[in-house]
């Protein structure tokens, strides 16, 4: 990994990241120190600014044809200086802000500004069965899933149609939480009942998923412009289905696995994007790929006071951000599907081949 050069800077002068702002007090105060102050410092290095903002700080004028203003708390600001990052946060106490957010981000890309990953990359990195559809052919196995809506008629379990071939023990998890919330285990198709009966009270949509067994270790591969540039190993706390941190997780920054290496080709060509990562899970002899994060938290390594490595994969996503603000304002600066560009259009990317059995 080579740090970035702090005086290399291009006409992109601000960051927005659009975030809803329902975090509690002392939520706040943990991100802020975690990452959200880290952010603000790697972006002044590079020239920039970097600013977090709750999607109604955002007003746009379209009165006069062809020609949209936006305001970003008041300000005005302009495809040429500002670039948004505008990844979907689906949290419970963050569900009323989904159709916003979304909404928003679709205008921001209409109205001509540069999104590091479109609303549709967030769509597909929110989901994570839309994601392993998108990347079944993968060549790191996805792992086999079925997603199960929840609602009034949960009783009915009208979803194990779909169970009839699943392995138990199996997790069973929010598709569109984050870091680690939500996960549990079930040991049969009770448990998926009374999880699922659970899950009713929130509207929350389940993945289940065969158990990989104890002592599984999750990768996270930090892909910057489409190369594997850092990954952090999460081993869970014995007893913990979850490596998460949150869930009491152990985290350590070694070189990239080989295997997951070559395999960053493929995300790479699917997602022609400055910066996302990948979560890989090893079983202990083989890899499987779990899931796609487009703004995939970038954490510290806590044994480094200075957190040299968080600082360097942060620059260097920043950069690769600028980077391709740069090449998109030379190519035209008209909103355009990154899947075009990958031979591969979103409209089709969701195709399947009949008679294939993904387990």
């Amino acid at each position: 990994m080579n740090p970035t050069p702090a005086n290399d800077t291009g006409p992109l002068r601000r960051m927005c990241w659009i975030f809803p702002d329902r975090e509690s007090t002392r939520m706040t105060a943990t991100w802020q120190h975690f990452f959200w102050e880290l952010y603000a410092e790697a972006a002044a290095e590079l020239g920039m600014s970097w600013t977090r903002h709750a999607p109604e700080a955002v007003t746009v004028d379209a009165t006069v044809r062809g020609r949209p203003r936006v305001y970003v708390d008041e300000e005005l600001v302009t495809p040429q200086d500002t670039l948004f990052i505008t990844a979907l946060y689906s949290l419970p106490y963050q569900s009323m802000d989904v159709f916003n957010q979304y909404a928003l981000y679709a205008v921001l890309e209409q109205a001509g500004f540069y999104l590091p990953f479109p609303p549709q990359v967030s769509l597909l990195g929110n989901d994570k069965l839309a994601t392993l559809l998108y990347l079944e052919d993968s060549p790191v196995r996805p792992i086999p899933s079925v997603r199960i809506g929840t609602g009034r008629d949960i009783s009915k379990h009208q979803y194990e149609v779909a169970l009839g071939g699943m392995t138990y023990p199996a997790i069973v998890k929010p598709s569109g939480w984050c870091g680690g919330g939500g996960i549990n285990l079930a040991r049969g198709p009770e448990d998926v009942r009374g999880l699922a009966s659970l899950a009713q009270g929130g509207d929350t949509t389940l993945v289940v998923q065969p158990y990989l067994g104890d002592g599984t270790v999750d990768y996270r591969v930090y892909v910057v412009d489409g190369e594997p540039y850092a990954v952090m190993k999460r081993t869970p706390e014995p007893g913990s289905p979850v490596a998460n941190a949150s869930r009491g997780g152990s985290m350590e920054f070694p070189p990239v696995p080989p295997e997951l290496a070559a395999a960053t080709a493929y995300f790479a060509e699917r997602l022609p994007i400055p910066f996302f990562c990948v979560d890989f899970l090893f079983d202990g002899e083989r890899y499987w790929f779990s899931e796609l994060e487009p703004d995939g938290v970038i954490a510290p390594d806590f044994d480094d006071p200075h957190r040299t490595l968080q600082r360097d994969v942060t620059r260097a996503r920043f950069t690769a951000y600028r980077d391709g603000h740069a090449k998109w304002l030379a190519d035209g600066a008209r909103p355009a599907d990154p899947f075009a560009a990958a031979g591969r259009p979103y409209t089709s990317a969701l195709a399947t081949t009949p008679g294939t059995d993904p387990r």
